[in-house]
């Protein structure tokens, strides 16, 4: 458990005695009548977070680069490594300032209850500090859909065209043919060779010397197996690097089966996929029958409830070898991940930027390591982007600016 929920890298505003006094808090500072967006992510590792502001309303309009259909949200459920854009209208008296709070979710609260991030909303013209108690969060003790039923609530914005060639709605996945499809369950940790372990498919991940990338494009053998299995195997654990062979401009379905007593976050990396089902218990065939086919979220990160399946559909059109992976940073350090690889089988292959000249090799390929040079601006610049690194153990990052009044 973290000693507490960050706003912006500060500790919480001190909205009782349980708080201990003088902790940095985070304050934003806004205009009455003016709308402002606020983009809201979640930079913890492990555990998801409720994001609301007292007295207002949440008016959600994009997440993770798609736009989404424009509705309302007291508070909204953030799990590990995503993102979400609000606009929020300054349309309360100000009679004192409000409170913005990021409470823990799917915990034990008593334990949890003084793990709360808290800043503050401040008019220009408020007339006091914010006082009394915090504004509650999800009561769904016995409502266990409440979450789910959120998160199915967030849609494709189909009618948003944007200035690009192929506007949102055009993309119509629900008639596009499944060229493969992937069943990938996680379990609680269990013994690997003697050593706690996560798994995908009975499979625990082990990184090889060589990176997969530089092994594959140079055909290094023995240094990773296309051999990922399509559906949970009834064997012994084992570690091993397995990686799913992706189809070149195919159509993937990805079933993640999460049979954890935790929430599970899963991230693509180089890709936007469509969010089109979740729902308790083992995912089977029939399940389709619950799939949205038309207005499923296109986003790069998607939770699965504990004993639960959340479904995507991705369509595997940037050539790469891309890490698939739970969020949740202790399940991903045991080996909850995988790799898809996707390669262009034309000869000549112009999807793919050639290989950097300054490219590092490792491994197997280490002999062909060429020295590598650094101007005095290089390591200036390298020192300053050190300078600003900052680790949250749990917390929000959130960028902000006025829309229109």
């Amino acid at each position: 458990m973290p000693d507490g929920v960050l706003f912006n890298g500060k500790g919480p505003y001190r909205y009782n005695n349980s708080v201990p006094a003088g902790i940095e808090y985070e304050t934003f500072n806004v205009q009455p009548g003016k709308t402002y967006r606020m983009r809201v992510h979640n930079v913890g590792i492990s555990t998801s977070l409720n994001f609301r502001i007292q007295n207002h309303n949440l008016l959600l309009a994009e997440t993770e680069g798609s736009y989404t259909s424009q509705q309302n949200y007291t508070n909204l459920d953030i799990h590990v490594g995503q993102s979400y854009s609000f606009l929020v209208t300054m349309d309360q008296n100000a009679s004192s300032d409000y409170y913005m709070v990021a409470s823990a979710r799917f915990v034990n609260t008593t334990i949890w209850s003084n793990v709360t991030g808290v800043a503050i909303l401040h008019y220009s013209n408020s007339k006091g500090k914010a006082k009394g108690p915090l504004p509650d969060g999800p009561d769904d003790y016995y409502d266990k859909y409440f979450s789910m039923n959120q998160a199915r609530s967030i849609r494709w914005n189909v009618s948003a065209g944007a200035a690009r060639p192929n506007p949102q709605g055009s993309f119509k996945y629900g008639q596009i043919n499944v060229t493969q499809v992937f069943v990938l369950k996680n379990k609680p940790p269990e013994l690997v060779n003697g050593k706690r372990r996560c798994t995908l498919n009975g499979i625990s991940y082990q990184a090889p010397a060589t990176p997969l990338k530089l092994a594959d494009r140079f055909n290094l053998a023995g240094v990773f197996k296309l051999d990922f299995p399509e559906r949970p195997m009834n064997r012994t654990p084992k570690l091993d690097t397995s990686v799913i062979n992706g189809t070149y401009r195919g159509f993937m379905e990805i079933i993640l089966q999460n049979n954890d007593t935790t929430v599970q976050s899963y991230h693509m990396d180089g890709y936007a996929f469509f969010v089109v089902g979740m729902d308790f218990g083992d995912w089977t065939e029939d399940s389709r029958g619950t799939y949205n086919k038309w207005d499923g979220v296109a986003r790069s990160t998607a939770q699965v409830f504990p004993n639960a399946w959340t479904a995507i559909l991705v369509s595997l059109d940037n050539v790469g070898m891309w890490n698939l992976r739970a969020e949740n940073l202790d399940t991903w350090y045991l080996g909850q991940e995988t790799y898809v690889r996707v390669v262009n089988p034309e000869i000549n292959n112009k999807t793919e930027l050639p290989l950097p000249s300054n490219a590092l090799y490792c491994g197997a390929l280490s002999r062909m390591q060429k020295p590598q040079s650094h101007t005095n601006d290089e390591k200036a610049s390298a020192s300053s982007i050190n300078a600003g690194i900052v680790t949250l153990l749990g917390g929000f990052l959130i960028s902000w600016g006025i829309l229109f009044s």
